[in-house]
């Protein structure tokens, strides 16, 4: 099913955002100045149906695909999800630039028998070549994309499952990655010549997508996110887990709330994206990103972003695709506008219906 990623544009397909704690789906249509939401629906998940990212309970994820299902335009037939985790592993390999593309195919097979640590019966690979080595011309690179095949089927034949068709299944860091064309106009001017760290900070974990001049060039998954916030509320004020759960969406907590829990949390965050970018600057050469932006249910905490700008030094923004190409009926617009930005990876799976791909 990876091989199925990437050459002519694909149909038109709804993308489907498995979490832990819910599923989001995105149907979107091409303007002439960006692109609309035809369809946007969230579904909870039951707790421990789907944790980092691995569907335990088919039959609980099932259940929410076909109410997502009945939602959606009889029309639409087609699916993107994502893999992501420890199942997943990518990496950019160098070819030579003479090669075409059943030799190029036969090199990248020898390739993946020596780095992948399973048996290649047991994985889907995929690759796509990114362009000229800068360091040596001759040479081209491949991004070179493995994934158990099971954790592939789990997605396909849960979607199947309501009949719709898995057309692309990608990988999460990627999705998000280019969900970045959304939000490029949310930035200062020329920033889609810079390097923009895209951030997700999911449940459990927050993932990193570094896109340099419009391509994705870093991906990295770190097992953090808002349920160790959850946690936090739930053990300092002795609550149970749905009533910190409640607290956490609504707001109501105690005065001390920002210094005794929010804080610190926030500064667990920081940490761990400063530590990200650290790698991405050690791996890639390049002293630092221009611009963060934060996505995923807990990246709206309060006083998130000027923290990350103040502390990290690097200009950070909460992701709003509706103030870069997105539009959206009134009606949804005001819906969606206080939490579009946990959409953003449902957002870059169903912009490839829009984006090249492979049969």
């Amino acid at each position: 099913m990876l091989a199925n990623l990437w050459t002519r544009l694909a149909p038109q397909m709804v993308g489907i955002d498995v979490g832990s704690h819910e599923i989001k789906a995105i149907l979107l249509s091409k303007t002439t100045d960006g692109y609309k939401i035809n369809n946007c629906i969230t579904v909870p998940v039951k707790k421990g149906s789907v944790m980092d990212h691995d569907i335990r309970d088919s039959e609980a994820v099932v259940e929410c695909l076909e109410l997502i299902k009945r939602r959606l335009p009889k029309g639409v037939k087609y699916a993107a999800a994502a893999v992501s985790g420890s199942a997943v592993m990518t990496k950019v390999i160098y070819m030579d630039a003479s090669l075409n593309d059943e030799e190029l195919e036969a090199e990248i097979d020898v390739e993946a028998d020596h780095l992948i640590p399973y048996s290649l019966d047991e994985v889907s690979i995929d690759f796509e070549v990114l362009g000229s080595n800068r360091a040596d011309p001759s040479k081209v690179d491949v991004l070179l994309s493995a994934c158990r095949t099971e954790n592939v089927d789990a997605k396909v034949d849960a979607l199947d499952s309501v009949d719709l068709e898995a057309k692309v299944i990608d990988v999460e860091g990627f999705a998000l990655g280019r969900s970045s064309e959304l939000i490029v106009d949310q930035l200062p001017d020329g920033a889609a010549n810079k390097i923009i760290a895209m951030v997700d900070v999911g449940a459990n974990i927050t993932t990193f997508a570094v896109v340099d001049n419009g391509d994705t060039s870093f991906i990295r998954e770190q097992t953090f996110g808002g349920e160790q916030f959850t946690q936090s509320i739930q053990s300092f004020y002795d609550m149970s887990y749905e009533d910190a759960e409640l607290a956490k969406t609504t707001g109501e907590l105690p005065r001390d709330y920002m210094f005794e829990v929010l804080s610190p949390f926030q500064t667990q965050l920081l940490q761990q994206i400063k530590r990200t970018l650290q790698i991405y600057c050690s791996s890639s050469g390049n002293e630092k990103v221009d611009y963060i932006v934060l996505s995923g249910g807990t990246a709206k905490l309060e006083g998130m972003a000027n923290l990350a700008t103040n502390e990290l030094g690097i200009h950070t923004i909460i992701a709003d695709p509706f103030k870069g190409c997105l539009t959206a009926d009134d009606k949804d617009k005001g819906i969606l506008q206080h939490n579009i930005s946990k959409y953003m990876m449902a957002c870059g799976l169903a912009l490839r219906s829009y984006s090249p791909w492979r049969t």
